[in-house]
């Protein structure tokens, strides 16, 4: 089943940009679609290596900080095509 996963970091550090960054950097090298925007960034695939890709990366941006958050939305279906009509 594929999924679209939209994540939005937020490390609670003052050098909050180099852990974006280098986590959004590990994504595009995933081999994954991966989607970013200004305020979050989308990556799209199976649910079961997406899930475990993440698990394991969210896991790493984590322990290189003292206090952090992720936002996750997870859908059942792969949105990267979307486009507005309107």
């Amino acid at each position: 089943m594929n999924i679209s996963v939209e994540l939005t970091f937020l490390p609670l550090t003052d050098k909050f940009e180099t852990h974006i960054i280098a986590f959004i950097k590990r994504l595009k090298a995933s081999g994954f679609n991966v989607l970013e925007n200004p305020l979050s960034t989308q990556i799209y695939g199976d649910y079961e290596e997406v899930m475990h890709f993440l698990s394991t990366e969210i896991k790493q941006s984590f322990e290189a900080i003292e206090m952090g958050v992720f936002n996750v939305k997870i859908v059942k279906t792969d949105r990267s095509g979307y486009q507005s009509n309107f």
